[in-house]
C-alpha cells in the first residue's frame, strides 16, 4: 500500500474504551479512568489548536491506581462523568481501609479553552481515615501531527516549570516564536506540590463528603484565558447547547432506537461545532481532524441543510474570507480556489506541513458553488448570496481557468508529492488506479468532480437568475449541458455499466467500479437510464457488504476490506450515494441503505458512527469490523442520518417558492412514523408528520408559519 507523508500510522491507535470530550479549538482524550496516557497511550491527552498541552494525568490514592466502577460521556456531550472506588489500602498507622469504601466521583468538561475536573470523595466507612490523593501530570506540547507519527529533526524548547502553593504553569517556547502554557491550578490549595505532581493529605470522617477541583488552561502568550468555577463552566456551556439546539428541526420517529441514533447524531453533531466569525462551522473529526476542513464541512453542511441552514452559511462564510487569492504552489493555492484545510500547530507555523492554509482539493472549490446554491434553496436568503457573489464568480472562474488544465473540459488536478497525492475526497496514495491495479498518472480527472463541477454551474445559474445576472445564468447553463455530453462520451464504461473512476493524463479511463460514480447519482450528471444501471449493481454482495457501500467492491484488483479507501465503508458515502439513488426515483436500495447503517448504529459505541468502517461482509450475529485510526465522532458520517432519512422521504425545499416537497416518499420496515417540528423554509416555519397508510405514506401538515406549500408526488397531503 502507498503511504502518504501525512497518514496516521497504526502505532496512534486510540484506545477503545478512551472518552472524548471537545469543545470550540480543544479537545481531550480520557480513558476510562479518566485518566489520559496511563498505559503509555500515545493518542490521549488535553489539545488545543493542534498542540497537546496535556500528555499525562493520573490520579493515584495511596499511590496506588483506584478501583474502576462505571464511566461515560453524558448524552448532550458536555459532561464526562467517572465513578471509582479505593482498592484495599494501609494506612500510615497501620489500620486498613477496606476496598468499596470511599467513593471518588471524577467530573469533567471543557470550555473556552479549559478543561474543569470535579473530584468528590465520600467516605461510606464507619471508621475515620486518612488518605492521600495523588495527581500526576505531565504536558509534551506535542504538535498533532507528531502525535500522528512525522518525526520532526528539531523541536523547541521547555521553559523551567513555575510552581506556586496552588499552581503549576507548564511551558514549551516553540520554534514559531510561540509560548504554549499550561497552568494548572487545584483546589485546595495541595499540601505537596511539584512540577510533576500535586497531593492532598485527606482527613475523612464516616459519611463525609469533601471536594477538590482542578482546572487546566490552554494559554498561547501573551494571551491569558478566563478560568470560571466548575459550576459556572457548566451552565454555560449548557446554555450555549440550548441555545443551538433551538436553531434546527427536531426529529422524532416511532421507533426508540432510531431516536436514540438521531439524538447522539445531534449530540455529536453540537460537540463538533466550533463557533467562527462568520457563524457555526462544523469541525471534521476527533481526534486527527478537529479543526475546519472545507469538503467536510461542505458536505456535512449539505447533509445538514434541511435540519439547519444555518450551518450551510457558517460554512459558506467562512470558506469565502479563506478563499485563495495568489498562485502559492508550496500550499497548492490558485485565485478563486477555496480552502481544503487549515491548521494552527507548531509544524504548520513552521511550513514543516504544508496545511496552515492548504488548498489541495480539486473537489471543495465546485462544492461551495453546490452549497450556495442549496443554502439559497433552503433559506431563500438573497442578500447574504450576494454578498458572497464575488467569491462563487472567482471559484467559477478557477474552475475554467485553474481547474482544467489542459483545456480538455474535464477539472483535473496533479499530485503534489509534498502535499497530498491525491486530491478527491479519497486522498491516500493509492485510491486512483486502473483496471490491473496499476496507479494513475496525472492529471487525474475524477469522475464525481465532474459531476460536483456540473452541480455547481447549474446552481451558480440558478444564483445568477435570481440576482437578475440573466445572461450569465445562459452561460452557465450551456455550460453545465455542454459538460453533461462530454461526460457520458468520455467516462461511461459499457461493459462495467458505470461510470470510470477517472480519467488520467494521458486521458485513458481507469475502468474499475467505484462508490465515486454514485455521487455522479447525487449530482444529477447521470443520465436516467445508466443511473438505473449504477444501482443494480452497486447493491449487490460486491458492492453492498450489508451495512454499506463499499469505496470498491470486491471484484476489483486493489479491493482491501482493511485499506482507507479501497475496499472500506464510509456512512457519508453511502448516504451520498443513497440521496442520489432517491433523487432518480430508486426508492428501494434507498430503503435498504438506510436499515443497514441503522442496524450498524445499533452494534456501535454509543451508537456513534465512525468515519469508516472495514469492508467485510456482514455476518450473521456479528456487529461491524472498526477500522483502526478512524475518527469517532466524525462531522459528515454523523451527519448521514439526517441525509438518508432526507432521501427516504424524497424530502426537498426549495423557500423562494415558500414550497416543501416530497417525492415518492418511503418508510424502511422499522419506521411507521416520522414527525418533523420547526422546519425551517426561508423565514417560515413548518411541522410534519409523515406515517405509514398500507403502501403509501401519508404527510400531514400539522403546523405552518408563513405561507409555505407542501407538495407530495405520490400519496395525499393532509391540512
Amino acid at each position: 500500500m502507498i503511504q502518504d507523508h501525512y497518514m496516521t500510522q497504526a502505532s496512534s491507535t486510540p484506545s477503545p474504551q478512551q472518552h472524548v470530550l471537545k469543545q470550540g479549538e480543544g479537545f481531550a482524550l480520557f480513558d476510562h479512568f479518566g485518566d489520559s496516557n496511563r498505559h503509555g497511550q500515545s493518542v490521549q491527552g488535553l489539545y488545543h489548536e493542534d498542540t497537546r498541552f496535556l500528555s499525562r494525568l493520573e490520579l493515584r490514592i495511596n499511590g496506588t491506581q483506584p478501583l474502576f466502577l462505571s464511566s461515560g460521556v453524558r448524552e448532550d456531550n458536555l459532561l464526562l462523568e467517572v465513578d471509582l472506588t479505593n482498592p484495599d489500602l494501609a494506612a500510615s498507622d497501620m489500620t486498613s481501609v477496606p476496598s468499596n469504601t470511599i467513593h471518588l466521583a471524577r467530573a469533567k468538561l471543557l470550555w473556552q479553552g479549559v478543561c474543569y475536573e470535579q473530584l468528590t470523595l465520600t467516605h461510606h466507612g464507619q471508621n475515620p481515615v486518612a488518605l492521600m490523593l495523588t495527581v500526576h501530570f505531565a504536558a509534551d506540547f506535542a504538535d498533532i501531527f507528531e502525535v500522528r507519527g512525522v518525526r520532526r529533526e528539531r523541536r523547541g524548547q521547555h521553559l523551567d516549570p513555575r510552581v506556586a502553593h496552588d499552581q503549576v504553569v507548564l511551558s514549551y517556547h516553540g520554534l514559531d516564536g510561540v509560548v504554549r502554557q499550561s497552568t494548572l491550578d487545584f483546589a485546595p490549595t495541595p499540601t505537596a506540590i511539584g512540577a510533576d505532581s500535586a497531593a492532598f493529605a485527606l482527613h475523612l470522617q464516616p459519611q463525609q463528603e469533601t471536594t477538590l477541583s482542578l482546572t487546566i488552561r490552554c494559554e498561547l502568550e501573551p494571551q491569558s484565558v478566563t478560568r470560571h468555577s466548575f459550576g459556572a463552566a457548566l451552565a454555560g456551556a449548557e446554555e450555549a447547547l440550548r441555545v443551538a439546539r433551538s436553531q434546527e428541526c427536531a426529529i422524532t420517529t416511532s421507533n426508540p432506537q432510531f431516536n436514540a441514533w438521531l439524538e447522539r447524531s445531534y449530540a455529536d453533531l453540537h460537540m463538533l461545532m466550533t463557533e467562527t466569525e462568520a457563524g457555526p462551522y462544523p469541525y471534521a473529526g476527533v481526534p486527527w481532524y478537529s479543526t475546519a476542513f472545507g469538503r467536510d464541512g461542505i458536505i456535512t453542511a449539505l447533509e445538514m441543510l434541511w435540519v439547519n441552514p444555518g450551518i450551510g452559511r457558517g460554512v459558506l462564510g467562512y470558506l469565502a474570507a479563506r478563499q485563495a487569492q495568489q498562485h502559492i504552489p508550496a500550499q497548492d493555492a490558485e485565485p478563486g480556489k477555496i480552502l481544503h484545510e487549515t491548521r494552527k500547530g507548531e509544524t504548520a507555523a513552521l511550513g514543516e506541513v504544508p496545511f496552515a492554509q492548504y488548498y489541495g482539493g480539486v473537489d471543495t472549490t465546485p462544492l461551495f458553488i453546490m452549497l450556495a446554491a442549496a443554502y439559497y434553496h433552503h433559506s431563500a436568503d438573497l442578500p447574504f448570496i450576494e454578498s458572497i457573489w464575488p467569491h462563487l464568480d472567482q471559484a467559477l472562474r478557477w474552475i475554467d481557468e485553474y481547474g482544467d488544465l489542459d483545456g480538455d473540459g474535464f477539472v483535473e488536478y496533479v499530485p503534489n508529492h509534498r502535499g497530498l497525492t491525491n486530491q478527491g475526497w479519497k486522498d491516500s496514495g493509492d485510491s486512483v488506479f486502473h483496471a490491473d491495479g496499476t496507479l494513475a498518472k496525472g492529471p487525474v480527472a475524477l469522475c464525481e468532480v465532474q459531476g460536483y463541477v456540473y452541480a455547481a454551474k447549474r446552481g451558480a445559474a440558478e444564483l445568477a437568475q435570481a440576482l437578475s445576472a440573466t445572461a450569465r445564468a445562459a452561460e452557465l447553463t450551456q455550460q453545465a449541458r455542454a459538460l453533461q455530453i462530454h461526460f457520458e462520451e468520455a467516462f461511461w464504461c459499457e461493459e462495467l455499466a458505470t461510470y470510470a473512476l477517472a480519467l488520467d493524463g494521458e486521458k485513458q479511463p481507469c475502468r474499475v467500479r467505484s462508490s465515486n460514480a454514485g455521487h455522479c447519482l447525487f449530482t444529477g450528471i447521470a443520465a436516467p437510464e445508466r443511473a438505473a444501471r449504477i444501482a443494480r449493481w452497486i447493491m449487490t454482495p460486491d458492492s453492498f457488504s450489508g451495512w454499506g457501500i463499499r469505496t470498491i467492491p470486491t471484484s476489483e484488483t486493489r479491493y482491501n476490506p482493511m485499506s482507507y479507501h479501497n475496499g472500506s465503508i464510509w456512512p457519508h458515502d453511502t448516504a451520498l450515494i443513497v440521496a442520489g439513488l432517491a433523487r432518480y426515483g430508486l426508492m428501494e436500495p434507498v430503503n435498504q441503505a438506510l436499515v443497514g447503517l441503522f442496524e450498524l448504529s445499533t452494534m456501535a459505541d454509543s451508537q456513534r458512527l465512525p468515519e469508516l468502517f472495514c469492508g467485510f461482509p456482514r455476518r450473521p450475529g456479528a456487529g461491524p469490523i472498526l477500522y483502526p485510526v478512524a475518527c469517532a465522532p466524525q462531522a459528515w458520517a454523523v451527519a448521514s442520518v439526517f441525509l438518508l432519512l432526507q432521501a427516504c422521504l424524497g424530502l426537498s425545499v426549495f423557500a423562494p417558492n415558500g414550497q416543501v416537497r416530497l417525492g415518492k416518499p418511503m418508510l424502511p420496515p422499522f419506521l411507521d412514523s416520522v414527525q418533523i417540528k420547526n422546519m425551517r423554509v426561508g423565514a417560515g416555519l413548518v411541522d410534519l408528520v409523515c406515517r405509514r397508510a398500507g403502501q403509501t405514506v401519508v404527510v400531514d401538515v400539522s403546523r405552518r408559519v408563513s405561507e409555505i406549500e407542501v407538495i407530495q408526488d405520490m400519496g395525499e397531503v393532509t391540512k
